[in-house]
């Protein structure tokens, strides 16, 4: 028994089978007469087509003005109904060539084993219509952008596609599926060559899911590949990123799992962006404060509690540690310099800037001193995650920072040019 008749058998129930023939099989005609009722045959099969895209159009239509707009565009946009109209026209062919029996059985056989084969294909379009509209709705109406499923679904139309095509080609030669399965071994040689890129992305693409490494939405860096930007979609093969520049770049997904990338999301769900950057001040003017400027920097509102709470700490230490006589040696006692001072009033202006949040780390710490200076670096938050938010309370904060370094008679360090070399140009004393 032939895959044909073994798949037509499960396909048209038996009594249906065993009953056409009786009553609508044709007589015994001539060999043109016969050809002309198998034409008659195909038009007719066009013309079920036809009814029924007209048919299924028409449902398409009424969905979309009843159902809202998000379900109608599903219904219209994967023509799910139309791929599905495709089989009954296919089956009419195969079925209806039975009832032509002066065609000869090895050409009736032919156009069953061709029309089966056109079967898997046309049904497997229509599976497929039915994942993409599935697909489509997850991703609007579920955690789409959170748990993208795109990778599983184009492998899983991979697979049915395949599927498809080698039951069309087993229909078409006549041959039990069970046949080919002896090459199995070449043809897994062959598919791990083709595919190596498919299957290693797919891979991929189940742990990036699985462990919520990327989203589409995302804001990544990948150095490697020039990428740096937001993901815009997450696929079988490939992530594409559109960086901050408009262009496009599109990475294996299996290079997220052999390289590092950064991915901005945490910063985005904590609510704020982080301010990590260093003002570099020239060494030489580092020095103990005396005290006329004790005294001008207490009455600066950002450092009264600072300079009255250590003064007293330094005078406490002093008159415990030191006796009368060595307190006036500078090197012998502890006391209030400069830099210590503008790390103070620094730290004590981030506190009170209404951008700023507290409630996160917050630091101004001395870095270590290096042919470029001693550097004050910044550690903050502000309470936004919107960019030009960000660097405009940035840029503030180190505008007032940059102004104020010369009341504490500090100098930003930079590097001389050609007028500071010339002579041509005037540093403040």
């Amino acid at each position: 028994m032939s895959l044909a008749t073994t798949l037509l058998d499960w396909l048209v129930p038996d009594p249906v089978r065993t009953s056409l023939p009786g009553w609508l099989a044709l007589p015994p005609l001539p060999p043109t007469e016969a050809l002309w009722a198998f034409v008659w045959l195909l038009g007719v099969s066009w013309l079920l087509l036809r009814f029924l895209m007209l048919f299924t159009s028409g449902l398409t239509g009424l969905a979309t003005r009843h159902l809202p707009p998000a379900w109608s565009d599903i219904v219209a946009g994967h023509a799910v109904l139309a791929r599905l109209g495709w089989i009954f026209p296919v089956l009419a062919v195969n079925r209806g060539v039975v009832l032509i029996p002066s065609l000869g059985g090895p050409f009736i056989d032919w156009v069953q084993r061709v029309t089966l084969a056109m079967l898997a294909v046309v049904t497997a379009r229509t599976v497929g219509a039915v994942i993409d509209a599935a697909h489509t709705f997850y991703q609007r109406h579920l955690v789409g952008d959170r748990h993208p499923i795109k990778g599983y679904v184009q492998i899983s139309k991979l697979l049915l596609y395949i599927s498809a095509a080698y039951l069309a080609v087993s229909a078409v030669a006549d041959r039990s599926p069970w046949y080919f399965l002896s090459g199995l071994g070449a043809l897994t040689a062959i598919f791990l060559v083709v595919f190596r890129d498919t299957l290693l992305s797919f891979v991929a693409g189940v742990q990036l899911v699985n462990n919520d490494l990327v989203r589409v939405g995302d804001w990544i860096q990948m150095p490697q590949f020039n990428a740096d930007g937001e993901v815009i979609d997450i696929a079988l093969n490939v992530v594409r990123v559109q960086n901050w520049d408009r262009t496009i770049t599109s990475i294996p997904a299996h290079k997220f799992i052999e390289h590092a990338f950064t991915n901005w999301r945490g910063m985005f769900e904590s609510g704020g962006r982080q301010i990590l950057r260093t003002v570099h001040l020239d060494m030489a003017g580092v020095r103990f404060l005396r005290p006329e400027e004790i005294e001008r920097f207490g009455r600066f509102v950002l450092l009264a509690d600072y300079i009255h709470e250590k003064q007293a700490e330094i005078d406490a230490w002093n008159a415990t540690n030191l006796a009368e006589e060595e307190a006036d040696i500078l090197a012998n006692g502890r006391h209030l310099t400069n830099i210590g001072t503008l790390r103070a009033y620094i730290l004590e202006y981030l506190r009170r800037h209404p951008r700023i949040d507290t409630a996160s780390t917050l630091v101004v710490r001395q870095m270590e001193p290096t042919s470029h200076g001693v550097g004050l670096q910044l550690y903050a938050y502000v309470r936004d995650t919107d960019l030009s938010t960000f660097e405009r309370v940035q840029s503030d904060i180190f505008d007032h920072i940059l102004a104020i370094v010369p009341d504490f008679e500090l100098r930003l360090f930079q590097q001389p040019t050609g007028a500071d070399l010339a002579g041509r140009r005037e540093l403040p004393a």
